[in-house]
């Protein structure tokens, strides 16, 4: 299949016009200008990225990663396809031992077959003080073999677990993630600056929902935030949904981590792609208001109802940079930082690469999406 495009952005170079070769899903041959033959289609004068890339999403489309069930686990990925997302690392929130395992045991399964792409597991040892929307009676200091029986589970699906590392035995249990192949991760806490980089130093690589449940910084106690940006081996999340961070934090966070240590989520729920009302997170019953996630009778922000695209829109429209460059910098941050920072494939639309690609007209809209070169939507 041989496509032309009015604007392609490989995650490499922009060529305008562009052109893309697809065969057997993978991408054989891009180029500027005309195409070496007549195209199959040509799409106009749109714009096309490589496929976003969601490594922190609870659900959407009113279905939850937690149900573990197949059909609520395709509802979710399904609402998140047309939206952009090619690929979907499905996040857990805090359970009780034997509900994570059969939580994790359920989705291991659409791992395999190629629905999701991985499972995070935001939880359970998390720090009670930095609760956010999990319930802090289920946190519980990491175990070596509870880890164990979870990877376990897993089965090589777990890619990405989060730490406080303020916890009893965290920084063994990173060690213990990341001798298993598991990106550790830095959140939900209130650990200092220097318990902080004593995680990094253990192997902690991603810092989960920068700013958001962790301790602020602090001019005599910089905390999580500071160790975390200033660190060139770690990736932050930032949930540029603009209710999470404010436009100034997204251009602060850019220049002080640089283009290719910023990863944009989603921290998407069930509530996702619906209409205001009672939806859960977990065991917790959570309110959304005008598109707010709140947990119900509080004013705690329980995950978003973003979608990859709108945070794409939200960083190119917010980062400060002229059209063309912001959109260079939002391909990084939404497809290949997120992917290379769980040790998912990271090319971009380039030979050899997934066919993974999102059509955009001139407002950043969603109006095509490819998944192995297979149209999606």
């Amino acid at each position: 299949m041989l496509l032309a495009v009015g604007t392609l952005l490989t995650g490499r170079e922009l060529l305008r016009p562009g052109w893309i070769e697809i065969v057997g899903g993978v991408v054989h041959a891009v180029g500027g200008g005309p195409p070496p033959r007549p195209v199959d289609r040509d799409l106009g004068a749109v714009t096309l990225v490589p496929g976003f890339v969601d490594t922190h999403v609870h659900g959407g489309g009113g279905a939850n990663f937690t149900s573990a069930t197949h059909a609520e686990t395709a509802t979710a990925v399904e609402l998140h396809r047309r939206h952009g997302s090619t690929a979907v690392v499905a996040s857990l929130v805090t359970a009780s031992p034997d509900e994570l395992l059969r939580q994790i045991t359920g989705l291991a399964a659409d791992v395999d077959a190629g629905l999701i792409d991985g499972i995070h597991l935001e939880g359970p040892w998390l720090s009670t003080k930095r609760c956010g929307a999990h319930q802090p009676g289920l946190m519980r200091d990491p175990d070596p073999g509870e880890i164990d029986r979870v990877l376990a589970a897993g089965g090589g699906a777990v890619r990405m677990v989060t730490v406080a590392p303020e916890r009893d035995g965290a920084l063994a249990a990173i060690r213990q993630l990341v001798a298993a192949g598991v990106v550790a991760a830095v959140g939900h806490t209130e650990a200092t600056y220097d318990q902080t980089r004593a995680a990094l130093d253990a192997g902690a690589t991603v810092g989960t929902h920068l700013f958001n449940a962790m301790r602020p910084v602090d001019r005599r106690e910089p905390g999580p935030v500071v160790a975390l940006l200033e660190d060139p081996r770690v990736t932050v999340e930032l949930i540029a949904d603009g209710v999470h961070v404010a436009p100034a934090i997204l251009r602060h966070v850019t220049r002080s981590a640089g283009p290719d240590r910023v990863s944009l989520v989603t921290d998407a729920m069930a509530a996702t792609g619906m209409a205001d009302g009672r939806y859960h997170l977990g065991p917790l019953a959570v309110d959304v208001v005008a598109g707010v996630a709140s947990v119900a009778g509080t004013d705690t922000i329980a995950g978003s109802t973003a979608t990859m695209d709108r945070v794409f829109r939200f960083a190119v429209d917010h980062c400060g940079l002229p059209r063309y460059e912001a959109l260079h910098l939002a391909v990084r941050q939404a497809s290949l930082n997120p992917a290379r920072a769980l040790g998912l494939p990271a090319d971009g639309l380039v030979p050899g690469a997934n066919a993974d690609a999102v059509v955009l007209n001139s407002e950043l809209r969603v109006v095509g999406v490819l998944r192995r070169g297979r149209w999606v939507t």
